[in-house]
């Protein structure tokens, strides 16, 4: 899952942009010093883990001794890294949020609304901060089986992440020129809230009516206004029960942990930071390469190789916004050389992110397999055919396209190079193997695996390409925690957003209608595509799934459906809505990545993106597709 401000990052660093911004001073400083003490611990978690991990696989396999303490230390150490991440990427602006609305506005509103999505944010920062403290001193009783240490030295991390987020978010209000500006956001949301609160008395009455107030419409009020996603989840659910219950706030706390403390989750930090380090040392070039030399001859040759590119780095790095960085850079030149337009070129690289996104060790079949309960190891095996029909649908497009391509200043490479290109690309294109062999043949769980992978990389870039850049590590592992933590924070917010519906009745009341729909599995899977193409491109993916996933997976186990085949429909379904303009998120971080203009890929991008719905129906058609290896 990306955010514009990603992809506009691909160059990774360490600092918050809001530091070369014009801050006032002492503000800066504030910030900086902040950053600082948030960042440092940050990227050690991230090591920590690394090594933690990768130590219980040695203990294990090699000297059959397991270290009972490495999965209990890994999970103490996971949510502050959580926590952590969160407060960077708060500090950087890179929290997912829908900004495909407030970006049309003109300079002055759009102003506005950002200074609103951060009173908003510090809302629910201030409405929580408490309740975060409350939990980690309650968990004073419980003791860790392995470690026996109290459970509040884990869960303390949930109120020292709110209350560094709480003076980011003041520090961000401060940085504000316009002192007008500020005042009236912040008494906007004050005014909202308190009209809330006064309503009160008249909201409990209403019944699962006020799901739809405050689920459909302030959520969907607060996310069209660019309120991170995150927070619009955690204020909406937090006004939910405190306005319409009698639940305690400390239970939201109590369900956020629930949401980012499984420890599959600690796949994400580890897989992000492994797609940026095989871009660092060489391998996705490589990989490139050899595919460039084998099919750079053909008419729309090198569009192959971008979907066949796109495919191998998915398979390794589980982050999109890794792959399109490291496959767009070393393709587009020569693409454009050969006559292709920048439009066509965003547009199938958009494409090709919504094609993978079933491609093992993708980040968002972790969080179904987190959530749902479905075995992470199927839906790594399911996951690979579903990726190969659209990528089959895409190249027929490029072939109709392509077909008349003038190729006669192209000169074709000799069987020579190319066997030179497949001897320098055999160490990448052996890790997914290696990736996947390791969980098959148990050596790794579908958590540790990643560190095989990162151990992997980093002997290859240091011994065998020889393209190692030390002092890009620092940087590597910021941007792993930035992003994790904008991911788990949502996961955890949807977590506590999940369970509120599921108190409602809500989940009961869907079961039913989804159950009761005529004709069957087909109409079932046909309402989910749609559903999922509408929810990927205004909740982007991974909030979707975890808000909805665990409420629809029952009712496809009970109509029928396979869950491994569901997870697959329901993965490429978002993956159109995530990378579809005009509200796709992932089609305007494919242009920020290609530095082309949105509006040259609105009209290339419909034939790629029917060519993927026609795709996406043929898996949720034949089963066999997605659960024939299994």
């Amino acid at each position: 899952m990306i955010t514009m401000a990603q992809a506009q990052q691909i160059e990774t660093r360490a600092e918050p942009a809001q530091l070369r911004a014009g801050w006032p001073r002492w503000v800066a400083r504030a910030n900086t010093a902040l950053f600082t003490f948030t960042a440092v611990p940050a990227a050690l978690l991230v090591l920590a883990e690394i090594g933690i991990l990768f130590a219980g696989i040695v203990g294990r396999y090699v000297f059959h001794t397991p270290l009972i303490w490495s999965d209990e230390l890994a999970g103490i150490l996971f949510l502050w890294l959580a926590m952590l991440g969160s407060v960077l990427a708060f500090q950087r602006d890179e929290h997912m949020r829908m900004t495909a609305i407030v970006s049309k506005l003109d300079p002055g509103a759009r102003a506005f609304l950002d200074t609103v999505a951060v009173a908003a944010s510090l809302a629910f920062l201030v409405l929580v901060v408490h309740p975060a403290y409350e939990f980690a001193a309650d968990e004073v009783y419980v003791r860790t089986p392995a470690l026996d240490i109290v459970n509040t030295w884990r869960a303390a991390a949930l109120p020292v992440g709110m209350g560094l987020m709480l003076l980011v978010a003041l520090l961000r209000l401060a940085s504000v020129a316009d002192w007008r500006r500020v005042l009236l956001a912040v008494a906007l949301v004050a005014v909202i809230i308190t009209a809330l609160a006064l309503l009160g008395p008249v909201l409990k009455p209403l019944g699962n009516l006020n799901l739809l107030i405050f689920f459909v419409f302030l959520v969907g009020a607060m996310v069209f206004a660019a309120v991170p996603i995150a927070f619009a989840f955690g204020l909406a659910t937090v006004g939910y029960l405190t306005l319409t219950t009698g639940t305690p706030d400390v239970v939201v706390m109590g369900r956020m942990d629930e949401g980012m403390s499984h420890l599959i989750l600690l796949a994400v930090p580890l897989f992000v930071f492994l797609g940026l380090l095989i871009e660092m040392t060489g391998m996705a070039r490589a990989m490139v390469g050899f595919l460039a030399s084998m099919l750079g001859h053909v008419h729309g040759g090198l569009h192959y190789v971008l979907v066949g590119a796109m495919y191998l780095v998915s398979g390794i790095s589980g982050s999109k916004a890794a792959d399109m960085a490291a496959v767009a850079p070393v393709l587009f030149p020569e693409m454009k050389k050969r006559g292709a337009k920048p439009g066509d070129l965003v547009a199938l690289l958009s494409a090709t992110g919504a094609q993978t996104e079933t491609i093992p060790p993708s980040l968002v079949l972790i969080t179904i397999g987190s959530v749902t309960g479905v075995s992470i190891s199927a839906l790594f095996t399911g996951g690979l055919l579903p990726g190969i029909v659209l990528a089959i649908m895409l190249c027929a497009v490029v072939w109709w396209r392509y077909r008349g391509e003038d190729l006669s200043q192209v000169e074709r490479a000799t069987k020579r190079q190319i066997g030179l290109a497949f001897v320098i690309a055999i160490p990448a294109i052996a890790l997914p193997f290696v990736i996947r062999a390791a969980v098959v043949k148990g050596i790794a769980t579908a958590t540790e695996v990643s560190t095989i992978g990162i151990v992997y990389s980093a002997l290859a870039g240091l011994l065998i390409y020889r393209q190692f850049a030390w002092r890009r590590l620092y940087p590597m592992l910021i941007d792993t925690a930035a992003l994790s933590g904008a991911i788990l924070l949502i996961i955890g917010a949807a977590t506590g957003m999940a369970w509120a519906l599921t108190q409602s009745g809500f989940s009961a009341s869907l079961a039913t209608f989804m159950t009761g729909l005529p004709g069957g599995v087909p109409v079932f899977l046909a309402v989910t595509i749609v559903a999922f193409v509408i929810l990927g491109s205004v909740l982007e993916g991974i909030p979707a799934i975890v808000l909805f996933g665990p409420l629809l997976f029952p009712i496809a186990r009970q109509v029928g459906v396979h869950e491994v085949h569901y997870a697959m429909v329901v993965i490429l379904a978002m993956g159109i809505g995530l990378f579809a303009p005009p509200f796709g998120v992932g089609y305007y971080a494919a242009c920020a990545i290609s530095r082309i203009n949105p509006d040259e890929g609105m009209k290339p991008i419909v034939g790629y993106m029917l060519a993927l719905l026609v795709g996406t129906l043929i898996v949720a058609a034949v089963p066999w597709i997605s659960i024939g290896f299994l």
